[in-house]
């Protein structure tokens, strides 16, 4: 592992290294028994997490290895980095302004911690960009909604959609060779994080919608619905942008196209989704099974997998069929 992490020291040991790495991905609330969803012991549990698997890397020391020619040429072509900087920015504002208006202190802890970590993703995009010169557009002007919490919705949710298919697509880059390995480790620490991002935001779904009275809960499952529509119309909007010649300001939707972008390994959609779901399940294996998993993309990949190999089964069993006579 590349990165550079730090303690008290600007230059840790790689024992310091390895620990905090280890306490990023394994952590087990120590209080025996169930959870239950929406109790002080759900919530507690979350927020702790949180809190004692952050990884205390520092942007400003991250050693980015040098890259050949033809490295870098596959990462400066990337079509991803001015969305991921402007999104890491969104980030950060909305998870700090929602949580700022949280009334209980534990969850406004934790869902401030996010936003400054999704500030720190910003910081290492940049330094990244700037190391291997890497031209940015100016970012667009972004207001906060007026309710916090829909920004708070919207943005979790479209972490874990992208989150999922960035799973997959960091395990592809790794097995491909496609970038220098010593790339692929640094940014690590990172992918992981997401991890823990959307895992906080899954159990804070859950336990916010079990405190809800019955007509506050129909209100709020009404702007979940809305969320995840506006979520699919941008994405869909962009493509039909690209399939009409017109290149959008950005590009939502490379998380779930950008296999061939890195790797030279030709990958069916399928096959990727699979990957996905593989990395997934490992990504959040090591945190206490009794905390909450995000479930709708996973099970959506899963039933996408499981209706394309049955129709893959079908048009084969066809094809053996003798024609009529």
């Amino acid at each position: 592992m590349q990165t550079q992490l730090t303690s008290t020291l600007e230059q840790p040991t790689l024992e310091q290294i390895d620990a905090a790495d280890r306490r990023a991905r394994q952590w087990v609330f120590p209080d025996p028994g169930k959870l239950p969803v929406g109790s002080d012991s759900h919530r507690d549990a979350s927020c702790r997490m949180f809190h004692d698997t952050f990884n205390p890397y520092k942007p400003s020391v991250i050693a980015w290895p040098k890259l050949e020619p033809e490295a870098l040429q596959r990462l400066t072509s990337l079509p991803i980095w001015d969305i991921a900087v402007t999104t890491e920015t969104k980030a950060r504002a909305r998870m700090i302004a929602y949580g700022d208006s949280v009334d209980d202190p534990v969850w406004r802890a934790a869902i401030g911690r996010n936003g400054w970590e999704e500030g720190r993703h910003k910081e290492v995009l940049s330094a990244m960009v700037s190391s291997y010169g890497i031209p940015l557009a100016p970012e667009p002007p972004d207001r906060l909604p007026a309710d916090p919490e829909w920004g708070y919705l919207v943005t979790g949710y479209s972490e874990c959609i992208d989150s999922f298919f960035a799973f997959g697509l960091f395990e592809v880059a790794r097995r491909s060779g496609y970038f220098p390995p010593a790339l692929v480790d640094t940014f690590e620490p990172v992918i992981q994080e997401e991890a823990r991002h959307i895992l906080l935001f899954a159990n804070w779904l859950a336990w916010h919608r079990k405190r809800l009275g019955i007509w506050r809960r129909i209100r709020f499952e009404a702007r979940v619905v809305r969320a995840w529509i506006f979520l699919a119309w941008e994405r869909v909007g962009l493509a039909a942008d690209l399939e009409g010649g017109q290149k959008p300001a950005v590009d939502n939707n490379f998380t779930l196209t950008g296999s061939k972008a890195v790797s030279d390994l030709d990958i069916s959609p399928l096959a990727l989704m699979a990957i996905c779901l593989s990395e997934n399940d490992r990504r959040f294996a090591g945190y206490d099974p009794r905390l909450l998993r995000p479930t709708t993309v996973p099970a959506l990949a899963r039933l996408a997998v499981r209706v394309g190999r049955r129709f893959r089964r079908g048009e084969a069993a066809a094809a053996m069929r003798p024609a009529d006579s």
